[in-house]
């Protein structure tokens, strides 16, 4: 089944983002924030030449929704870090895993897109599978799940103001606006709780910002080719990516019922991206009138 672009697009961000979890997994000594800032230097330095070289003005000229990137894209990994330092692995993760859902609902009254019924079909079955691999622990403080919810929430509306921006913004002045909004916030905490990197951590910082520019430059892109229906669901194969690097780099080990997540998952995305190649509509061109 041949592949749309924005979903080779997305299969290659959800990598990218994974490796970059590789490489924060290897730095559990270094305050998340600070991480955030050596991201966000990384990225800002690599859009901004890439864009002088392009000869493409930086700021752009959409302010609202790019400012709206920005902050609702750092709001959101901020709360997610924050949730990751405060609630079990598997429940963060799988609050983050709502972010396609709320991409798709609030893209409906952002975007104006509408959504089949089958879809959500599709998008349940996925995130059931998440539910099975990670596991949800009910002991989980009220206020972290709604703050694990928000930071879901504001993924979406970061992802509906990059797919506002189709075809208004070349992808890597939305790309610009994030770091620029995270890295004051990043270096105002590192301020008061900088740990100095050792060694190997200057590796894993500087490949978890290159990793992380891939990701969100595949990332935008593949929300400004497709509806956000089509492609958001496209994140649930980042369990995936994520099981299998565990494995290579960490040893760790698969459950049994993690075998059914997985079946799940890739069911769901599977379905969904069939369904969507099978009503795509496809222009017809016009059939030229014969010359007498």
């Amino acid at each position: 089944m041949p592949l749309t672009q924005g979903a080779r697009y997305m299969l290659l961000s959800t990598l990218f983002f994974a490796l970059m979890n590789v490489c924060v997994k290897l730095l559990p000594h270094l305050p998340a924030l600070e991480i955030i800032l050596f991201r966000s230097v990384i990225s800002i330095v690599i859009s901004y030449i890439t864009l002088r070289v392009l000869n493409i003005r930086p700021w752009g000229s959409n302010h609202f929704f790019l400012i709206a990137r920005g902050v609702t894209g750092a709001l959101s990994l901020i709360l997610y870090f924050f949730t990751l330092q405060n609630m079990p692995l598997a429940t963060a993760v799988t609050l983050q895993y709502l972010a396609p859902i709320f991409t798709t609902v609030l893209g409906i009254f952002i975007v104006k897109e509408k959504v089949k019924a089958w879809q959500w079909a599709f998008f349940l079955l996925s995130f059931t599978g998440v539910l099975v691999v990670e596991g949800v622990d009910t002991r989980v403080n009220p206020l972290y799940l709604m703050l694990g919810i928000a930071s879901a929430v504001f993924s979406g509306f970061s992802y509906n103001s990059i797919r506002r921006l189709k075809g208004r913004e070349h992808p890597l002045v939305v790309v610009f606006y994030f770091p620029m909004v995270a890295l004051p916030i990043a270096a105002i905490y590192c301020m008061f709780h900088w740990v100095t990197p050792h060694g190997f951590d200057w590796l894993w910082l500087i490949l978890a910002g290159i990793f992380a520019q891939g990701a969100q430059v595949c990332m935008t892109k593949a929300y400004q080719a497709e509806k956000l229906s089509n492609v958001a669901n496209l994140n649930y194969i980042g369990i995936l990516y994520a099981l299998g690097l565990g494995f290579v780099f960490f040893g760790e080990a698969f459950r049994p019922e993690v075998y059914l997540g997985m079946s799940l998952v890739l069911l769901g995305v599977v379905l969904n991206t069939w369904y969507v190649r099978r009503h795509r509509v496809v222009p017809v061109a016009p059939v030229a009138e014969p010359v007498v």
